[in-house]
């Protein structure tokens, strides 16, 4: 597969990388042998880019599926939630012991939102320390924010961004609202001007773009300021698709099977603001024990419309 350079980080990474996160326990919980064969599947088809984090609990799948490989060009990105310098140090350390790495490729403060660069100052510092004692080779942040997206592109320490992007601006922020594709699009365009990385999250808007399969890859491919995009994949059917895709193979008017797909609120992500139960015409949203939105499978339409509408992109289907 075609590579790019990840910016200024002198880092070479795959058009396409691989999301390893509905594979984990918050999404399809899959056994550890059936996850790892699937990146493997992934790794052989040529793709060498992996994007997890802290807490996905998905590095035991990267783990074995790296058990005796002998690719020596695979990029591992990692992120965290932590708030703190050494918590963020400790992100680090697990990272590198979990997959049994030295140096991890790329390290990212996780889902930063507005004001948190500010909080989350001591984190920011272990990554510039990591970076400096050579733990980490690339140091940034990922995002589903404009206006995070537009600061890192003056941040002179941060190496990459991975900011969320798609043609229908599902999970598009700026503050507290919406915001469009084509200020995102200004956004990464500005980052790639100076020097950072970029590559994409949420192609398929978490799933609910994929009945457009080839509009949603063919918009985000399509994108010259992205170095890659990554892309989460649970099935080996759906690397094949992505590699018929990318190969110049694939039917222009195919689209995969989305069936026996289901809309989920992501538990981790849910901050319980009702946007999405107020949407949904079928009364398939309710409160659940946490106080959190969950979804009535024996009421929902899969119609889409409470994913829209959710500010932290915790409406998913899978």
């Amino acid at each position: 597969m075609k590579k790019n350079l990840l910016g200024n980080t002198g880092i070479e990474v795959t058009a396409a990388g691989f999301g390893v996160l509905p594979m984990g326990p918050s999404q399809l919980a899959l056994p550890l042998e059936e996850g790892a064969a699937i990146l493997r599947h992934a790794l052989d088809r040529g793709i060498r880019f992996i994007d997890t984090a802290q807490y996905y609990n998905t590095y035991p799948y990267i783990s074995k599926a790296l058990e005796g490989c002998t690719y020596d060009d695979i990029v591992l990105c990692s992120k965290s939630l932590c708030a703190d310098y050494e918590g963020m140090m400790e992100a680090i350390r697990e990272a590198q012991a979990a997959v049994d790495r030295e140096v991890i490729n790329i390290f990212l403060m996780h889902e930063v939102r507005p004001g948190q660069m500010e909080e989350r100052s001591g984190a920011w510092q272990a990554l510039i320390d990591a970076k400096a004692q050579g733990l980490v080779r690339a140091i940034g942040l990922s995002t589903h924010h404009v206006d995070i997206t537009e600061q890192a592109a003056s941040m002179p320490e941060l190496d990459v961004v991975f900011p969320l992007i798609n043609y229908a601006g599902l999970g598009i922020r700026r503050g507290d609202a919406f915001a469009s594709v084509t200020e995102m699009e200004q956004a990464i365009e500005a980052c790639k001007a100076a020097g950072k990385g970029v590559f994409g999250m949420k192609a398929f808007g978490g799933g609910s773009l994929t009945v457009h399969y080839q509009q949603a890859l063919d918009y985000a491919f399509g994108l010259s300021a992205l170095d890659s995009v990554m892309i989460g994949f649970g099935k080996t059917r759906e690397v094949d698709d992505l590699m018929d895709y990318m190969e110049g193979r694939m039917d222009p008017g195919y689209n995969p099977d989305v069936s026996e797909k289901k809309v989920y609120v992501n538990q981790e992500d849910c901050e319980g603001c009702g946007a999405c139960k107020a949407a949904c015409p079928a009364g398939a949203i309710y409160w659940n024990d946490n106080g959190l939105a969950e979804v009535d499978h024996t009421k929902c339409l899969t119609c889409g419309y409470c994913s829209p509408v959710c500010p932290v992109r915790a409406v998913i289907m899978y």
